[in-house]
């Protein structure tokens, strides 16, 4: 039940106003059913007939039971005779008047759980993004995939399944107390025989935990493998490796699957024992009524119908705790990536009113920062002037990178500092600085989107003239007007239609539109033609002196441009004249 008060305490408002809705629906589901023994009495008495009109003969007037009386009692209060047609109006409205209370909170309850999918995703979304940068990239691309898609669906599915739990729980309660007023002997034996039943059976709800478990760990190691591979599928195809690809899946698949026949047979062995035992119940409630206590057939009637039901609903009861059980590890594992990120949150520092203008310069000072024992900078110290372009040259591995993503403040050195304008990093408010850089990274994957969208990424203070004047300075303006669509054409999956070179020239559009301050391309001339690799450099070339530039390089071409470069080494930093090495 710890899910259930979880869901209660997020949603409480919500929730009250569904335990109102249930709570009426129970009182007119019980009311209705109140009028049900009383008929059950005049139409014994009056041998199962009645006049024209409906009503009934004199005979039949007087119940002898306490509750029948206290029925006839109310509907005199109220100016009503207790008639047939009376009782059955009393009856229909009752259960008419339920339906409508339960049709009202079934669509709440649709509406709250469609927020509370909604509200896990987006919680997730924006833990990761405001978490340390370390503690992103260590996450599994498939663990985040699937706990946006199947733990997100699942564990609204829970709130479903507790939501609906609380209302059999209600019906519960109303049939119990209308068992008690005819009888309270009898309802405590059905109790009894409920709990018996639900104890002898638990074992099937905990095989329908067990599974739910698993189908957790499995959706997430499945999902983690099959995204792994399709980033590798040209690879496999081209080396003819399909089949390993394959066998990598098996193993996943087929514990998947155990867990997901495991559920459905706790839900099918929880429904047939439950039956048999229930019918066992009332088959022994029935005889003793007549045959030993020697009820009359009115209340014995009516009895079998309400216990029934009070047994079938404890039933129920356990059926819906049964498959919220084996959904709520989704809703607990989902939670569990959402603290983990938020107890890794990045600080931010203080907050500014406006974006960070580089006037000065870009330095690191005596910066050392490891990876565990092995230092990747050490003692390291250079200076980026502003309105001038600096490269970064030298060997895979160095620290290249490293060093870029000090400046945007994704990494912090465990000593030295880094500092813009004299400022530290620490002490600047990152996000403000970080309006302030445009990045082109290596990876040129785009967006499955439009281009429009991939360059302005959804931000609508970003118009469309802004966006062919960025594409434009990137040299892909002309490309992209001969697609079909233009701006609008969409680039296929990860840019599938679009060449390298193209893709890595949005991916420089969508640094630039923002007017950046700070320019960082990070191999981002890679994958560029001769001519492609021309053109932006005659674009870098104007841009000297309105914006600064930090290029990450192996290309001679962007060297040439260069003010100032430095070559990075395992245990070092050299600056080279401009022009050589």
């Amino acid at each position: 039940m710890r899910l259930l008060r979880q869901f209660v305490t997020r949603y409480p408002w919500q929730s009250v106003l569904l335990i109102l809705i249930l709570l009426a629906a129970g009182i007119a589901d019980g009311l209705g059913l109140s009028a049900l023994l009383p008929m059950l009495n005049l139409a014994f008495d009056s041998g199962g007939s009645a006049p024209a009109g409906g009503a009934l003969p004199e005979g039949g007037e007087t119940p002898d039971d306490d509750f029948s009386r206290q029925v006839t009692r109310v509907l005199g209060a109220l100016g009503l005779s207790p008639t047939l047609g009376t009782l059955l109006t009393v009856i229909v409205l009752g259960i008419s008047i339920k339906r409508v209370f339960i049709f009202i909170a079934e669509q709440r309850i649709g509406y709250i759980a469609a927020d509370v999918a909604t509200e896990l995703r987006v919680s997730m979304l924006a833990a990761l993004t405001r978490s340390r940068w370390s503690h992103f990239v260590g996450q599994s691309t498939g663990r985040l995939a699937n706990a946006m898609a199947t733990e997100a669906w699942r564990a609204s599915n829970a709130y479903v399944f507790a939501i609906k739990l609380l209302v059999l729980v209600v019906e519960l309660g109303v049939y119990g107390v209308l068992a008690v007023l005819v009888s309270w002997q009898a309802t405590l034996i059905t109790i009894g025989a409920s709990l018996v039943i639900i104890v002898l059976s638990h074992g099937f709800v905990r095989l329908a935990r067990k599974a739910g478990k698993g189908q957790t760990r499995w959706y997430a190691s499945l999902l983690r493998t099959l995204t792994d591979l399709l980033g590798s599928v040209k690879s496999l195809k081209a080396m003819g490796r399909e089949r390993q690809a394959e066998a990598l899946l098996k193993h996943e698949t087929h514990a998947l699957r155990r867990e997901l026949k495991r559920e459905v047979l706790g839900n099918a062995a929880l429904d047939g024992a439950q039956e048999p035992l229930q019918t066992l119940v009332l088959g022994i409630g029935i005889y003793v009524a007549i045959a030993r206590l020697g009820m009359d057939i009115s209340t014995v009637t009516f009895l079998v119908l309400i216990l029934a039901r009070l047994l079938s609903q404890a039933g129920k009861v356990q059926k819906q705790y049964q498959k919220m059980i084996a959904c709520e590890s989704a809703y607990w594992s989902l939670v569990g990536v959402i603290e983990e990120a938020r107890a890794a949150e990045e600080p931010m520092g203080p907050v500014g009113t406006a974006r960070i203008e580089l006037r000065d310069a870009i330095r690191l000072e005596n910066v050392t920062l490891a990876y565990g024992e092995e230092p990747v900078l050490k003692d390291l110290s250079l200076a980026i002037p502003a309105g001038q372009m600096t490269c970064l040259v030298g060997e895979s591995g160095t620290g290249k990178s490293t060093i870029a993503d000090l400046i945007i403040g994704l990494t912090r050195p465990q000593s030295g500092r880094v500092t813009v304008d004299g400022a530290a990093i620490g002490e600047l408010d990152l996000r403000a600085w970080r309006r302030a850089i445009g990045y082109v990274p290596q990876d040129n994957l785009l967006l499955h989107e439009t281009v429009l969208r991939n360059v302005a990424l959804a931000d609508d203070s970003i118009t469309r003239e802004a966006v062919s004047a960025a594409l434009a300075r990137a040299g892909a303006l002309e490309f992209v007007l001969a697609m079909p669509g233009g701006l609008d054409a969409d680039v296929g999956e990860g840019g599938a239609r679009l060449s390298g070179g193209q893709r890595q020239r949005i991916l420089i559009a969508r640094a630039l539109v923002h007017e950046p301050r700070l320019l960082i391309l990070d191999e981002a001339t890679s994958a560029l033609d001769a001519t492609t690799e021309q053109a932006l450099c005659a674009m870098l070339e104007s841009l000297r002196g309105s914006m600064t530039i930090l290029a990450i390089t192996h290309q001679q071409a962007l060297r040439a441009l260069a003010d100032r470069i430095y070559r990075v080494e395992r245990g070092g930093i050299t600056l080279l004249p401009t022009g050589g090495d």
